[in-house]
């Protein structure tokens, strides 16, 4: 495109003239599809308008305007090329700033420049494109001064405003000052409502996220962003219901917007994955018209945490063979996982190699996790450790502690689990209290009871406690939490006397209590330990389903912790005896129980 645009005009009609201009520039800037074409209509705003007449500024802040959709750099230059740009201007280069990955930092820059030069203040339309910056970049402490700053100006009761702080803190982890913003609000969007939710989730608080849930609907129905946050939400704590009852919302509703229909599709997979339904979550994989590698992966990793590896690998061989795209990182990380939940050696190590060989691939930590983990607890301690010392990375504190967790599981000898738990002692990461505890375990499995009592001394003197136990269970809508030896729940009458009828049958069927796994008490007798033992959270959780679910119905139990040895066996029985199917899910993956045996094949 060439405009022609006469050079000269008689003085009397300069003024009109160069409205005349101006209107035919914007209508080219309106038709314009590329820089090519912007940059010639650029260059004749240069030679043919005034910089000093009012309609130049709009055309300037038009052109500026596309070319920060496509040419930061250029975009740069028009502005510097503008005479008192007004907070339009500022505010169409900050938001190309913010929207940018590699640029949100400019977002911030340009903010504080604007302030300084002090010719124009900030809008409405400013802070939230400066929030934006400060969340993606965490920066905290200039997301409060920001804060600070809409506030003196008097947008404290924007919608827009209030919506970027909830993201900014929600994204800092500071949560409850994102409820504070919230809570403050005298109006609210249905966004307001979506971005603390999803807050909520970020970080694990799941009850928070569903109680807000509750609330928003006197206001608002949910979309289809509410609904993925919500039944991530579902999938963290393990509440089935709550997320069938999403998933019908969903169908009732049939008019989620395409753009989040395979997000949504996929927070289902993997929420019922994760809540212990492997069933319905391959009905709504296979019903899914449209699939990314996302999908893929939840019914890969969903099969590897509930001990289907040759499902899982089954899948993989269906994606390698039916779909346009190729598996990713986190493709081989559910390979690599179904494999170790398996004790698959082989092929553990043929998958290894086929990551980085053939589909270029670097593997990352927790690649090296898994075949650490596999190869540790199949007996290979030695490859295990090779494997360690040729990481391009440092190994990190679960990788060792898994070291530690299959030396205990393989019984290997106490001198090498006391080098791998100084190993990590002597790391830098924050090990918490799992390593201690699987130390005191390996002494307790070898009566060195000593040796128990010294572990405890040490984590005393260091203030470490151990993380409680703590298990939920699932009843006509409401989740159950009950932590190890939990006196607060108010049928805690009806459960102690239903494990004690539990206790009885399991001595009819000569079980015998594993001392060794209750190891951290203070006692030292075996009727102490014992009695520890039963009051283990998915004992008194599974107490509580028996008493309250009906017969044929499975009781599902989420564990924070790994199941010990004992409560596994204890719990093989109990399906048996009471004739109940029994589904739990630890720390790292799903134990189903029936019929006395477990799907882990007692390998785990």
């Amino acid at each position: 495109m060439v405009l022609a645009i006469s050079p000269s005009l008689p003085p009397c009609n300069i003024d009109a003239g160069l409205q005349k201009i101006h209107s035919f520039l914007l209508i080219h800037l309106k038709e314009c599809t590329g820089m090519t074409q912007l940059k010639q209509i650029h260059a004749q705003a240069l030679r043919s308008t005034s910089p000093h007449h009012p309609s130049t500024l709009l055309v300037f802040s038009r052109i500026l305007q596309f070319s920060s959709l496509t040419d930061l750099d250029y975009a740069y230059r028009v502005f510097d090329q503008i005479e008192n740009p007004n907070s339009f201007i500022w505010n169409t280069l900050i938001r190309a700033c913010a929207t940018k990955v590699v640029t949100k930092d400019q977002a911030i820059i340009l903010y504080r420049k604007m302030l300084e030069q002090g010719l124009v203040a900030p809008d409405k339309h400013t802070f939230p494109f400066v929030l934006k910056g400060c969340a993606y970049l965490f920066a905290l402490a200039e997301g409060k001064q920001v804060h600070a700053h809409a506030l003196k100006l008097g947008f404290g009761s924007d919608v827009y405003v209030n919506n970027s702080l909830i993201h900014l803190y929600g994204s800092c982890g500071c949560l409850d000052l994102a409820e504070q913003v919230f809570d403050k609000m005298p109006e609210r969007s249905l966004v307001s409502w979506n971005v603390l939710v999803e807050a909520f989730v970020q970080f694990g608080e799941f009850n928070r996220a569903l109680k807000l849930f509750n609330e928003m609907q006197d206001s608002f129905d949910p979309d289809g962003y509410t609904l993925q946050s919500i039944i991530s939400a579902c999938a963290g704590l393990g509440a089935l219901s709550l997320g069938m009852w999403a998933h019908a919302y969903l169908l009732r509703k049939g008019d989620v917007d395409a753009s989040t229909d395979v997000l949504v599709k996929n927070s289902l997979v993997d929420m019922y994955c994760k809540c212990g339904s492997l069933e319905l979550a391959q009905q709504v994989f296979e019903r899914m018209t449209e699939r990314d590698v996302t999908s893929w992966n939840y019914m890969i990793l969903g099969f590897a945490m509930h001990g289907k590896a040759e499902e899982a690998l089954e899948y993989f061989a269906q994606l390698v063979r039916t779909e346009s795209f190729k598996p990713n990182s986190i493709t081989f990380v559910g390979v690599l996982s179904a494999c170790k939940h398996r004790g698959m050696v082989t092929e553990g190590r043929k998958y290894f190699e086929m990551m980085i060989n053939e589909y270029k691939i670097k593997p990352v930590v927790e690649h090296y996790g898994c075949m650490v983990d596999l190869l540790a607890r199949a007996g290979f301690i030695e490859e295990a450790l090779d494997l360690i010392s040729k990481m391009p990375m440092r190994p990190d504190a679960v990788i060792w502690r898994s070291l530690l967790d299959a030396c205990s599981k393989t019984k290997a000898s106490i001198q090498l689990s006391e080098e791998v738990a100084r190993q990590i002692f002597e790391s830098e990461f924050n090990i918490g209290s799992g390593v201690y505890v699987l130390l005191s375990r390996i002494y307790a499995a070898a009566n060195r009871w000593d040796d128990v009592g010294l572990v405890r001394k040490l984590m005393s003197d260091k203030g470490i406690a151990k993380e409680p136990g703590c298990s939920s269970i699932e009843i006509d809508g409401i989740a159950h939490e009950l932590f190890a030896g939990d006196t607060s729940h108010p049928q805690t009458q009806q459960i102690y006397k239903m494990l004690d009828v539990i206790d009885e049958k399991l001595g009819s069927f000569g079980y015998s209590p594993d001392h060794s796994q209750a190891h951290m008490v203070d006692e030292h007798d075996d009727k102490s330990r014992e009695h520890c033992l039963r009051l283990h959270s998915e004992r008194l959780a599974i107490a509580l389903g028996l008493l309250r679910l009906q017969p044929s119905m499975p009781i599902r139990v989420f564990k924070n912790l790994r199941v010990c040895n004992d409560c596994h066996e204890v719990t093989k029985l109990i399906s048996k005896i009471f004739c109940v199917e029994i589904i739990v899910r630890d720390r790292t993956r799903f134990h189903h129980f029936k019929d006395g045996s477990c799907s882990c094949m007692d390998y785990w």
